[in-house]
């Protein structure tokens, strides 16, 4: 016997879990920045490199994106 998912449910999770973090990150990126400011940690003109990972360990499943954040 053979088991399938239901797709619909496993993509409509995927996009639901995806923009959760990515509102969640940007809210506390933006909070993490401005207090870094206000403490002169950053000046406000930084380029700030920036990695994210996902990992889901039920699949053993790493995902890390590397980018940058400018601030001016």
């Amino acid at each position: 016997m053979e088991t399938t998912m239901n797709e619909d449910v496993f993509n409509t999770t995927i996009r639901k879990f995806l923009k959760m973090l990515g509102v969640t990150a940007q809210r506390e990126i933006e909070k993490a920045v401005r207090q870094a400011i206000l403490d002169g940690r950053l000046k406000g003109n930084e380029k700030l490199p920036a990695k994210a990972v996902v990992t889901i360990g039920t699949l053993d499943f790493t995902f890390e994106i590397n980018g940058q954040i400018d601030l001016e």
